[in-house]
């Protein structure tokens, strides 16, 4: 391993001019691929696809369509929907909506969809037709016709505000549409064969706002808009907020790595090469054909930030170099040589940490993984070899010399108190107090729910529009937002006999009665009414009919546009309106299901789980949940391998290891505390904490393990670590956790959530890195002596 440091050394300060066009190059091309970079947002990259409910979603998605639908409510303030401007403005909304590209025009729904009819029993028996007639006209008798049609179809709590004060627009979404007549032409040219291209989600979501909401909302009319589409449209909407933070993190690291160093040269260099590795992680996305999702915007800046942290270590060093009399360029050299192995083995394992995340079979994570571990690994080139390279041409100022000389050489009052860590007294006070904290903390770890634990989207905050929009829908309609879809597939022709529809029926009526369900519908409940209706309306005729002539003449009666069954009737979904989505009635709900289903299922009778919203986030709950052991086994093992090869030691390792394991419990605790559930968007950061907080212990065990090596006491051997690379350490801990601290003013929920936890992971990380590895440090280096009072630490 030195031979190979040695050679890359050598090599690299021979040919510097060299390196840096090579740099300089590479990061002109990859900004120019930067610039190209969008953003990608699709609705299949948040579930996952292989999970068993979404083979159910997906093989019946065309026939009942999916969970990526947008439903648009058309409310008028005066609380009266029945006036000609309402069905005027109504009738507009479902005619622009239905020619948006992306949407599925056979699966838009309203009062002037044909496919909206009522049934009624008269004298000669049934008759029926469209809600709102051909003939249709908005004065009041017209109004009249039509308010009598909607309360015939049971169109109230569905498609019509429970206190008739709006009136729905739904749609379903495809996940490709068509090709331009431009594009169409191109891909002729190119001899490409398929004719369409994924769903522009976020343009989608754009067209939504000012084609709908801003072009027909007025005084009078309120147009609330909610859906994947929509709710991914102002997700990155809300990220653009994101670069202002970006900035002002970086203003922020700015003047701290001035304050650390006290010269703008040293400051502006570990910038420079942090920012580069930025735009060199951006560019490779584009090379490798991705794009940057709305939940990944905050990657880039996780990179600067660990890019930040490496190149204060290396300003840190090459600094006491100069102080010892060095010339810049073998100072650099020195320090180069000094912490690329260390430096090396931790953006090492922060990158494989990161790629464990593939590992879990949800896009946007595996294109986190992705992103995040392409970033940081591109951090080994540019802050471990750049940065000491462009060190290596700065001309150090008399002031900044003087100042590095005056604390060189001298031991810190606090470093001196802070040594007492490494001392058996204080080790064994140390270890006590971490194993009560690790006992609270994973008592309460136990607490943390899988999955949202709040109305709404998670990813915005409460008073969102489009939270707002969601929170008006679900007050205002019996049939909530939230569907959870079970498929019920039997053979050709079930549902005309007795005994399938009547399995159905029962297993409704016991799914009804389960706690968070608010209501249900299925093919077996809507032929009851239908049935009572054939018996001149009598409630005691809502019955199942028990022989198939009569079943099929009351079947009959349902088509297939109305979501309850297929064109053979071999598929019947039952529909289960939950009163929210939290992760704890999505849990028990799910449970009863499979409970029931167990019980109901026969040989040519399946309940399956799950297709609709629910249904997704069901499975997307459960794929977290399986995910989640696995990803930290992954992510521990990694840096347990990468720390014992660089080591070489046992006791080393554990020492790394268990402070990141206390912090990454404490942090799940304090994610029950704040009731930020573990889901999509917060799995990761878990997996983010331990990257970036094993690059503070490896830093101070990789000093500390020289000295005791070389016979130092393990308390000497600390004193000489924290005056070598303490001051660094405790910096980039506090600037990081500064910089990340501001997300707490985004207007994105998800982002202040991770705030959060990464400002607790940078601090508690540091703060374990200097306090509790010491401690396990003496305890496991047990028989080393103890440094006595007229011991000094080695010069550093």
């Amino acid at each position: 391993m030195t031979k190979m440091v040695n050679w890359i050394e050598q090599f690299l300060f021979r040919h510097r001019i060299a390196v840096i066009l090579l740099f300089a190059l590479i990061t002109v091309g990859l900004g120019y691929s930067a610039s190209k970079l969008k953003m990608d947002a699709a609705f299949t990259k948040n579930i996952p696809l292989n999970h068993p409910y979404m083979a159910t979603y997906v093989k019946h998605r065309d026939s009942f369509g999916g969970a990526n639908s947008i439903m648009v409510a058309v409310e008028d303030s005066s609380g009266n929907i029945f006036n000609p401007k309402f069905f005027s403005v109504l009738r507009e909304v479902h005619d622009q909506l239905f020619f948006i590209p992306g949407v599925n025009r056979s699966l838009v729904k309203s009062l002037y969809s044909p496919s909206t009819r009522f049934t009624e029993v008269v004298e000669d028996g049934f008759q029926g037709g469209p809600v709102i007639p051909a003939d249709f006209k908005p004065d009041a008798a017209g109004l009249a016709t039509v308010r009598g049609n909607i309360e015939k179809a049971g169109l109230v709590g569905r498609m019509i505000a429970n206190d008739y004060s709006a009136a729905m627009v739904s749609a379903q979404l495809m996940e490709r549409v068509p090709l331009t007549e431009e594009e169409r032409v191109q891909a002729v040219a190119e001899g490409k064969t398929d004719m369409t291209k994924p769903l522009d989600v976020l343009a989608l979501a754009e067209t939504l706002e000012t084609q709908l909401r801003q072009k027909y909302q007025d005084d009078q009319i309120k147009v609330h808009i909610i859906g994947f589409a929509k709710m991914a449209g102002d997700v990155a909407d809300g990220a653009a907020g994101v670069v202002v933070f970006f900035m002002i993190a970086i203003a922020i690291t700015a003047l701290m790595v001035w304050y650390f160093c006290r010269s703008i040269k040293l400051t502006v260099l570990p910038l420079l090469c942090s920012l580069i590795a930025v735009v060199w992680q951006l560019g490779g996305l584009t090379v490798l054909g991705f794009g940057l999702d709305p939940m990944s915007i905050l990657v880039p800046f996780l990179v600067f930030a660990i890019g930040v942290s490496h190149g204060v270590q290396m300003i840190n060093a090459v600094g006491h170099k100069v102080a010892e009399g060095q010339s810049a360029k073998a100072a650099a050299q020195l320090a180069f040589r000094s912490l690329l192995v260390p430096g090396g083995v931790a953006l090492l394992s922060d990158t494989i940490g990161f790629l464990t995340l593939l590992s879990i079979d949800i896009g946007i994570i595996r294109e986190l993984a992705i992103t995040a571990s392409l970033g940081v690994a591109v951090i080994i080139l540019t802050n471990l070899v750049l940065l000491p390279v462009l060190l290596s041409f700065v001309t150090f100022g008399k002031g900044y010399l003087e100042q590095v000389k005056a604390s060189h050489g001298e031991v810190s009052p606090v470093w001196k108190t802070m040594s007492k860590c490494a001392s058996t007294p204080w080790a064994l006070a140390i270890l006590a107090v971490a194993v009560v904290l690790y006992a609270v903390g994973f008592n309460q770890a136990k607490e943390m729910k899988i999955g949202d634990l709040h109305d709404g989207a998670p990813a915005l905050k409460s008073d969102s529009v489009y939270n707002l929009d969601t929170a008006y829908i679900t007050d205002n309609y019996t049939i909530t937002t939230d569907v959870l879809t079970v498929i019920v597939e039997a053979y050709p022709e079930a549902c005309t006999y007795h005994n399938a529809l009547e399995r159905i029926d029962r297993f409704q009526w016991q799914m009804e009665n389960v706690a968070g369900v608010e209501s249900a519908a299925s093919l077996a409940s809507v032929t009851k009414v239908v049935n009572g209706g054939f018996n001149e309306g009598n409630p005691k005729w809502r019955v199942l009919p028990r022989t198939t002539a009569t079943l099929v003449q009351s079947v009959a009666q349902v088509p297939t546009s109305s979501g309850l069954l297929n064109n053979d009737c071999s598929v019947m979904p039952v529909y289960l309106f939950l009163k929210d989505h939290k992760a704890e009635t999505i849990d028990t709900v799910v449970a009863a299901v499979k409970a029931k289903s167990a019980q109901f299922n026969t040989d040519d009778m399946q309940f399956k789980l799950a297709s609709g919203p629910v249904g997704v986030m069901a499975a997307t709950n459960e794929a977290v949940a399986a995910a989640q052991t696995p990803m930290m086994m992954y992510v521990y093992g990694a840096v347990f391998i990468l720390c014992l090869v660089s080591f070489r030691s046992v006791r080393a390792t554990i020492a790394v290891i268990l402070p990141l394991y206390l912090v990454s419990t404490l942090a799940q605790a304090l994610m029950s505390l704040l009731e930020i559930g573990l889901t999509v968007s917060t799995l990761p950061v878990i997996a983010l904490g331990v990257g970036i907080g094993v690059d503070y212990g490896i830093y101070i065990l990789s000093s500390m393990t020289i000295s005791l090596r070389e016979g130092l006491g393990v308390r000497e051997a600390y004193l000489k670590s924290l005056c070598d690379r303490g001051s660094a350490v405790v910096f980039t801990g506090i600037t990081l956790a500064v910089g990340v601290s501001t997300w707490v003013f985004s207007d994105l929920k998800f982002q202040m959530d991770m705030g959060i936890m990464l400002t607790f992971m940078f601090l508690v990380n540091m703060l374990a890195a200097i306090i509790l590895l010491p401690a396990l440090v003496k305890l496991l280096w047990f028989k080393r002596p103890a440094m006595t009072n007229e011991q000094t630490p080695a010069k550093a």
